[in-house]
């Protein structure tokens, strides 16, 4: 029955595309017309009827779009019904195949002909003469009409393809609606938005990434100045993300009522926070040290950062946005340990010490006093209404809209009790979302997990994984080469900011290249092999442990992670319900834990492996890594076929 209805959705979608050419070829043949070169108003005309072939083409984009969104709950329920892999057979035996259709619905290229034909065309008629210079030569000759950005967007979100921008913001997670919103929810977004405050916003995430890896090249040496291990690096640096596994939470709910205030609450936090830890040396109090770092853990407002790009910026903008929030974090990361490669200096005021241990505390404290300045002054809360009303966009109600009326499945005798028996199921299992509140954000924390899927779980515990071995890698360097190579903070400063630095030339290369040629999946599976692979060549098994090895190895596992973690949160956006969009328990809170947590138990990690001495600290803490990401390659093959 399935494979019949997506037949008849692949036949209608070729009788549509059909009718288009024969109304684009009749325009063109309207073109060629001596009288176009008449009267102002023939080509007026004429450009009119290219942008109502666009509307049309646009409507047969949401048609086809609404059904391969219903395929995808169609197979979900039936493996929730029959507590049996259907969808891994059904993708696995149909995708694959030379005749599959249900590729079709997925994956086209007739559709990229017709807008290149439309666009081509109002490029021709933008000056009121027809133009001899391709736009295939000179693409700079493309007009940027609104009806042709509307089609790009509406077949980039079907076919999935991506570019270095639109890679770039998948690493913030900031869930984007299944569907275009309705004007009247978009207009909402419009009025909220406001350059200056979301440029504090993307600060804001800028300056947390610098306070969070700062302290990294010299954590080890704060330690033992304070009278304790090297390897105590591990809870000095990990605090800060056992704080942030609760902030997140009180953040996200403060972020449903207001933005500035947990903005300013945040920053005196992490004010105090570092002003703390600047004082533990001269206090001799390792103690006071953590409790700074406790502080700044808990003013982490990144969860108020992606519910303010989620909420207030609007979606032609919400892309470039989420790709500046991800641009922010990775430059803030490169810039931490660069910033400590400067504070190379050692002098006191009255009876202040400021030396390279102190100098991060006191440099961020005091970056948080100006910023705190700065958003006092120009940041803009946005309106909160006190009801909002979220529109519900049912399928039936775009479908009518967008003039086209054969939805996958559509039942042509339904009765009354087969209504009441599908809405008891519905009852039965929370995990299915019902029309009425498939848009409603969860309240609690179980309603969340509950909406959880297989699927959605094991791309967690790969998030989880990735964000494991990248704080592993980072947060034992300053002792891993301090004890192998007799590395300076300088060169472990230097080291770190490297690989900062290689986030953004990677994403071009993936966002570009590779998530054009490969399917995502593909690209999720291959990046945790070579994680595992990247692991492993740092193990100390060759005698003597070489500085090349070491580099080599962090290098792989440092930049597959980055690959990993794009098209893990991309994947995870689209199977992930749609009600994890919004909402206090949003996806972005999830994902945020999960790698919050993982950071927690690597830098415990760390601590706890420095009881069996420097010389087995690096393949007691690697062990755990190798362990988790084995089993994440495992469990992604068993789901595999559902990632589609």
């Amino acid at each position: 029955m399935l494979d019949e209805q997506i037949e008849k959705i692949v036949l209608f979608l070729l009788k549509q595309q059909g009718q288009l050419a024969t109304r684009l070829s009749g325009l063109a043949d309207h073109c060629d017309d001596p009288l176009l070169h008449g009267p102002h108003y023939d080509i007026m005309e004429l450009r009119d009827a290219y942008r109502e072939v666009g509307r049309d083409l646009l409507r047969l984009l949401f048609f086809v779009e609404m059904n391969a969104i219903g395929l995808r709950k169609i197979l979900k329920k039936f493996d929730k019904r029959f507590g049996y892999r259907f969808t891994n057979y059904y993708v696995k035996t149909r995708a694959n195949h030379p005749y599959s259709q249900l590729r079709q619905v997925f994956k086209h290229v007739g559709i990229s002909a017709v807008v290149g034909s439309i666009s081509r065309n109002l490029a021709d008629l933008q000056d009121d003469r027809r133009r001899y210079v391709s736009i295939y030569d000179q693409p700079t000759l493309c007009i940027s009409d609104p009806m042709i950005e509307s089609i790009k967007a509406a077949e980039n979100r079907l076919m999935n393809s991506t570019d270095f921008l639109q890679y770039l913001g998948k690493h913030a997670f900031i869930m984007q609606d299944e569907l275009p919103s309705p004007s009247s929810e978009e207009h909402a977004v419009n009025e909220r938005y406001h350059f200056m405050s979301l440029l504090l916003n993307l600060a804001n995430t800028f300056l947390y990434m610098v306070n969070t890896y700062i302290i990294v090249p010299t954590a080890d040496n704060y330690s033992l100045s304070l009278g304790a291990a090297a390897t105590v690096c591990g809870v000095v640096i990990g605090s800060m993300a056992v704080a942030q596994i609760f902030s997140s939470v009180y953040f996200s709910a403060w972020s449903n009522k207001s933005y500035i205030k947990p903005l300013i609450f945040s920053s005196i936090l992490l004010l105090i926070g570092n002003t703390l830890y600047a004082l533990a040396y001269d206090l001799d109090s390792i103690y006071v040290l953590l409790v700074g770092r406790l502080f700044c853990g808990l003013g982490s407002a990144r969860a108020v950062n992606r519910r303010y790009i989620s909420d207030c910026v609007p979606a032609k903008l919400r892309m470039k946005a989420s790709a500046g929030f991800v641009s922010a974090s990775a430059l803030g990361m490169a810039c931490g340990p660069a910033l400590a490669c400067l504070f190379q200096r050692k002098f006191k005021i009255f009876r202040l010490t400021f030396n390279e241990d102190t100098l991060p505390g006191w440099f961020m404290a005091f970056a948080w006093f100006i910023y705190l300045l700065w958003l006092s002054l120009f940041f803009r809360e946005p309106a909160f209404e006190k009801d909002e009303i979220i529109v519900q966009r049912e399928a039936s109600d775009t479908i009518v809209e967008t003039g086209f009326s054969e939805p996958l499945l559509l039942g042509s005798g339904k009765n009354q009790e087969d209504e009441e028996d599908e809405q008891h199921e519905c009852d039965d299992d929370p995990s299915e979302e019902s029309a009425e509140e498939s848009r409603e954000p969860v309240t609690s924390i179980m309603s969340a997990y509950r909406l959880l899927t297989p699927s959605v779980k094991v791309q967690l515990i790969i998030y989880f994984m990735l964000k494991y071995a990248m704080e592993i890698l980072l947060a034992e360097s300053s002792v891993i080469t301090s004890y192998y190579f007799i590395w300076s903070t300088s060169n472990v400063a230097l080291f770190l900011a490297c690989l900062g630095l290689t986030v953004l030339p990677v994403s071009i290369f993936v966002g570009s290249y590779i998530s054009n040629v490969f399917e995502e999946r593909q690209v999720l599976l291959a990046s945790e092999i070579m994680v595992c692979l990247g692991i492993v060549l740092s193990f100390h098994v060759i005698v003597p442990y070489s500085a090349p090895q070491y580099i080599l190895s962090a290098l792989l596992t440092f930049v597959s992670a980055e690959v990993l973690e794009g098209v893990n949160l991309s994947l995870l956006s689209r199977v992930m319900s749609s009600r994890l969009s919004r909402g206090t328990y949003n996806g972005g809170l999830l994902s945020t834990e999960a790698g919050t947590l993982a950071r927690v138990v690597a830098d415990g990690t760390i601590t706890l492996a420095g009881y069996w001495g420097m010389s087995r600290l690096l393949n007691i803490t690697l062990l755990p890594s190798l362990a988790i990401c084995i089993s994440t390659i495992i469990a992604t093959f068993s789901i595999y076929n559902t990632l589609y």
